[in-house]
């Protein structure tokens, strides 16, 4: 299987701009399986209030960028996970889309929102789910969500053999040494597609990277300037959790010693 990311920058509330942006890069890429584009690729984030977010957000199922992502899948024969503006209703969400060559599309909310998207977006109401495609197993995170080890740890339990994770990075080499040992961790291949250039008040990071279940970075982009890169995996390595001949990664796990996970997270007072 090949896979890989589009690093680019979406320019921001400009809609047409960004599905011609698309529409190049993905029609440039390498053959593969799988393309992973940054968060909110169809908007850019900067947004100065809801209004304006909500001015560029799409229907998931119908709107016009997804109509371009579904076909673009279709004639590439490449899956698509891509960050979207999302509107629901009288309801805005910080969303990506799983785009299949056989048209299906597959929606997930970001769960944990970062700074001031809490202005701007209602947290993920989705759960944090997993698609077959095919014989592989594809889950997703958006940006922030790195930072939570639950949901790398639940996507695993649901037999995730690739995280895909949109991103519009700006805490500067944070994700990026992070994600390889969410990926060890998990025993997950991760694509991480970042976006570059400026908005207003913030520089996105770049460095998007593609990541095998040892933690291993298969392949890495520059921090300031756009990028394509696909490589050959194996999905099959993500399916083997074993640590040693007596030791199971998801086998010896203890789930009646960590309630306090889906608690408040704060545990008894000390003594």
């Amino acid at each position: 299987m090949r896979i890989g990311y589009i690093q680019f920058s979406p320019i921001l509330g400009d809609l047409a701009a960004n599905r011609k942006l698309v529409r190049e890069r993905v029609q440039a890429a390498p053959p593969a399986d799988l393309l992973v584009l940054p968060e909110l690729c169809n908007s850019g984030y900067r947004f100065p209030d809801p209004a304006a977010a909500r001015a560029c957000a799409e229907d998931a199922h119908t709107g016009e960028f997804t109509r371009l992502l579904r076909e673009l899948a279709a004639s590439r024969g490449t899956s698509l996970v891509s960050g979207l503006c999302e509107r629901d209703g009288d309801r805005t969400y910080n969303s990506a889309v799983l785009v299949t060559p056989q048209g299906e599309v597959h929606p997930y909310r970001k769960a944990h929102l970062f700074l001031d998207e809490k202005d701007l977006f209602l947290p993920g109401d989705l759960g944090i789910p997993v698609f077959d495609v095919g014989e592989v197993r594809i889950g997703i995170l958006i940006c922030f969500d790195w930072q939570f080890p639950e949901a790398w740890r639940v996507l695993s339990l649901q037999g995730a053999d690739i995280v895909c994770h949109p991103s519009n990075l700006v805490l500067p080499g944070l994700a990026q040494r992070a994600v390889p040992i969410h990926a060890l961790l998990n025993r997950v291949y991760v694509v991480t597609a970042n976006r570059i250039g400026t908005e207003h008040d913030l520089t996105f990071t770049g460095l998007s990277l593609v990541v095998s279940p040892r933690g291993e970075v298969l392949q890495s982009a520059a921090a300031d300037r756009e990028e394509t890169a696909v490589v050959e995996i194996d999905p099959r390595r993500a399916r083997d959790k074993s640590v040693t001949a007596r030791n199971d990664l998801l086998a010896d796990r203890r789930p009646e010693l960590y309630g306090v996970i889906t608690s408040d997270g704060r545990g008894p007072e000390p003594a």
